[in-house]
């Protein structure tokens, strides 16, 4: 899916509710049903299909640097990944935020570009950039526009291209990185003086504003756990909230910090939230092995089996509509200082 950046004025990024109203017209009697006859329908373009990967519990893992990432990077995950970009676009109606020019935009740099859909969308909108997207794994389409490069390597290693970036991008790395101040410190010395930098990323824990979501949910319980496991191996589950503070310690100015709500599940009333809320339960229930199995098979100490179980009921609160939770999704963009007295 090819995205125009001008065509964003339909989309609910302009004014962000503190609150979401709840559809209360829904018979909780039919909710089960009707949600399992739209699943069917938003999960029609999520397809399965199947170097030397890792493979756990029948999964595939990145190769380089092997052990140092939850997530798989099969097929399906890929397929995620990019049903989860589309929903982050209806999100926050944008590509991106930071006011960059084409003109003064030559090098693009893409961290941790996953299945690569945001870089090559963006070579679409700026034909005369170089856009460069890294990964743990080089299993991004070869079929590419050709001022697009993907390459192989751990985005908390030092940059060791001798030429800087216009603009840097990083998205959706909740959990997966160990040192973020050290990540944007890396940002900030690669990127060139009036350049920008936009991070896109999670607070994973659900939440609900009336209620209805609590600690007896299975849910929950996993969110939790998974947060706790992250943390415990050094990992930050929730980027999302520190993203400004980590952006401006080390330098960065003009900074600006947005947050989205995103509802989990079709409860809400407004046919905008409802629409993104069946789309992020549709994106929550396919990653729900792939957040969650390797992570709680090899740090907590379960087996493959007790994983399942949990899953499974989580899979059973989500589709039967229990509570009316909602993730944040946070936007935070800045620019480099010209000049070391800016």
């Amino acid at each position: 899916m090819l995205i125009s950046q001008s065509k964003t004025a339909s989309l609910g990024a302009a004014s962000e509710p503190d609150e979401i109203e709840v559809d209360n017209g829904v018979d909780a009697t039919k909710t089960l049903a009707v949600t399992d006859d739209q699943l069917s329908s938003y999960t029609a373009s999520l397809s399965s299909s199947v170097a030397d990967y890792p493979t756990e519990n029948g999964r595939q893992y990145h190769a380089f640097r092997a052990g140092s990432y939850y997530g798989p990077n099969d097929h399906s995950e890929l397929d995620r990944l990019d049903y989860m970009s589309s929903l982050i676009y209806k999100t926050i109606g944008k590509l991106y935020y930071a006011p960059i020019e084409q003109d003064k935009t030559h090098r693009i740099l893409d961290i941790g570009t996953g299945s690569g859909i945001w870089a090559i969308e963006m070579a679409e909108l700026f034909p005369s950039s170089k856009i460069i997207g890294n990964d743990l794994s080089g299993n991004q389409p070869t079929w590419i526009p050709p001022n697009v490069q993907f390459v192989v390597d751990d985005v908390e290693s030092p940059c060791v291209d001798d030429e800087k970036y216009d603009y840097v991008f990083c998205r959706s790395m909740a959990g997966a990185l160990g040192d973020w101040p050290k990540l944007v410190q890396n940002v900030y010395n690669n990127t060139n003086p009036g350049g920008w930098v936009e991070f896109q990323d999670w607070d994973l824990l659900y939440r609900s504003d009336d209620g209805t979501l609590t600690e007896n949910h299975e849910s929950l319980k996993m969110v939790k756990g998974f947060i706790k496991l992250a943390k415990q191996i050094g990992r930050e589950p929730n980027p999302g909230p520190q993203l400004q503070s980590w952006v401006t310690d080390v330098g960065f100015k003009k900074v600006i910090h947005k947050k989205f709500k995103i509802p989990i599940g079709p409860w809400p009333k407004d046919p905008h939230y409802k629409e993104l809320g069946m789309r992020n339960m549709v994106q929550i229930l396919e990653g729900l092995e792939a957040y969650n199995l390797r992570i709680f098979t090899g740090v907590g100490g379960w087996s493959a089996e007790e994983v399942q179980v949990m899953m499974a009921r989580c899979r059973d609160e989500l589709r039967a509509g229990l509570f009316h939770a909602s993730l944040d999704f946070h936007v935070v963009y800045a620019q480099k200082p010209v000049t070391a007295e800016e």
